[in-house]
Parts: C-alpha cells; structure tokens; sequence
C-alpha cells in the first residue's frame, strides 16, 4: 500500500485542516497526468494544495519540464492544485535558473548545514527575489546523531532567510514526537536558544558529500513514484 493510500484512509475527516501536497515524478507529460489523478483517488480529495515536479535535474528535457508545467498551470485554473512547484537536490545553480524560469509558487530544496550542494547560496536568493515559498529537504539525512541534534538542525533550517519551514522524514514514533516538541518550542518566543550558524556549517563541512550523504550519491532514488 502507497503512503498516499495509508492518507486516503483518514484524509478526508480532516481534510480542511491539512496542507496536501505531492509530486509527479514521469517527465512523460500524459503519464505525468495520471499520475496526478491517481494521487486525487488515493487521496479521495479532488484538490491539492500543492503539485510539484519531482527531483529537476541537468538531465532533464527542458521542453518535457515546460509541458508539464503547462499542464500543471492548468490545473491550477481549473482550480484541483492551489500551488505548482518542483523539487532540487543537488544542483544550486541548475535550480536557481530553473526558478527564474519557471516561476514556481513553492519549492523544496535541499538546505542542511553542511552546505552540500550551494542551494542556500545559489537558489534561496532567487526564490527569495521571486517571493517564492521554500521547504528545506534533507535538513537531517545522515547528520542528525553524527555531528549535530536535531534541535542544532532544525534550528538552522527554521532560521533560515526565506524557508517557510522544512520536510522531515520521520523513522519512528519516538523522532516524530521529538520535532514535535522542537517545532512547538522553536513557536514559543524566547524559549528556544539561539544557534551560532557558522560555527555548526564548520562542524558538519566534512560530512558535505556522497561519502557521508546517501543521497547526494549518483544512484540515489530518492522514493520515486510506484504504481
């Protein structure tokens, strides 16, 4: 059973009170598009808040990108997605030109403290120029517990100039409840301490690359699409 489906079975009681959001990931733009609707069935909603393209990249056809996202400004008319966007991994430069580009309402980048990638350097300036909404990526994989906690990490994300809030990837009850707590603390004012940023970005430098980030490996699949 996907994800999506595990949601569709309690989705729709609370649906008004969520934030939906998921991604298509075939560059084939009529396959993209049933798998658009087939996320709308898993879901059992017929609006998501936010459809994004997954993991841009270099290898990319641009004129497979821009008809997809055609499509996608389409739906968005007809009023099924509210926002459109794409995700980026490991390319800074390739995502901030693809970000004056397109123009997207939102994005999900990968921004850590070990700096991998220059996607703060690079892409959040142009989103941040574009009043485009950012959602951190990879905030923890394969940091947290080696150099750094999790409040230093998502500290660091939360802080960050122009990210809305980061996407983490939870392995167990005990972490979920964990940035629960953090993400309620770093809420109330004065109760969370500040962090020295370039002091944690000199820590975690050495772990800035495929040798220590499984995903910034060249066969990475980055939890693809399944039927």
């Amino acid at each position: 059973m996907s994800s999506e489906e595990r949601f569709g079975k309690i989705l729709p009681r609370y649906r008004k009170k969520i934030l939906l959001s998921t991604k298509i990931d075939s560059r084939d733009v009529t396959v993209a598009m049933q798998e658009f609707d087939r996320s709308l069935k898993r879901f059992k909603t017929d609006c998501i808040d936010i459809l994004m393209i997954h993991g841009i990249n270099k290898d990319d056809d641009p004129a497979d990108l821009e008809k997809i996202y055609e499509r996608m400004h389409r739906l968005k008319e007809e009023g099924t997605v509210r926002f459109i966007g794409f995700t980026a991994m490991n390319d800074g430069p390739y995502a901030r030109d693809m970000l004056r580009k397109m123009n997207p309402d939102v994005v999900i980048l990968t921004l850590n403290a070990t700096k991998f990638t220059s996607m703060a350097e690079e892409a959040l300036p142009a989103a941040r120029q574009l009043n485009t909404g950012v959602l951190a990526m990879k905030v923890m994989r394969n940091i947290v517990g080696e150099k750094a906690t999790a409040r230093e990490l998502l500290q660091y994300a939360w802080t960050e100039q122009g990210v809305a809030t980061a996407v983490i990837g939870h392995n167990g009850i005990e972490s979920l409840e964990e940035n629960y707590r953090l993400a309620m603390e770093f809420g109330e004012k004065g109760k969370v301490a500040s962090i020295d940023r370039k002091e944690l970005e000199t820590r975690l430098a050495p772990l800035a690359g495929p040798h220590a980030l499984c995903w910034a490996r060249p066969d990475y699949n980055d939890g693809m699409t399944t039927a």
